[in-house]
């Protein structure tokens, strides 16, 4: 996959103990969508980021392109969102 700086991009941010967000990486990469994760375990900020977008603890937070984002998603939402 060949990744266009001037595309925006879908920011996840989530941790690998986390089996919503291993569940949520592995659909967007089924969806081959660019995207880039965010380490909330490995970045106290980046985990303070994320409360901030979504006003709670939970992940994974998924930031799309137009600025709107879900929390915890469906695989459904996702494709919904992305009207795939």
């Amino acid at each position: 996959m060949t990744t266009d700086t001037a595309t925006p991009t879908i920011t996840m941010y989530g941790a690998d103990w986390c089996r919503d967000c291993r569940r949520t990486e592995a659909l967007l990469n089924d969806l081959g969508v660019e995207w880039t994760k965010i380490d909330v375990e490995a970045s106290a900020e980046a985990a303070a980021e994320a409360q901030a977008i979504s006003g709670r603890m939970n992940i994974p937070v998924v930031v799309f392109p137009d600025g709107s984002h879900l929390v915890e998603p469906s695989d459904a939402a996702v494709r919904e969102k992305l009207a795939l």
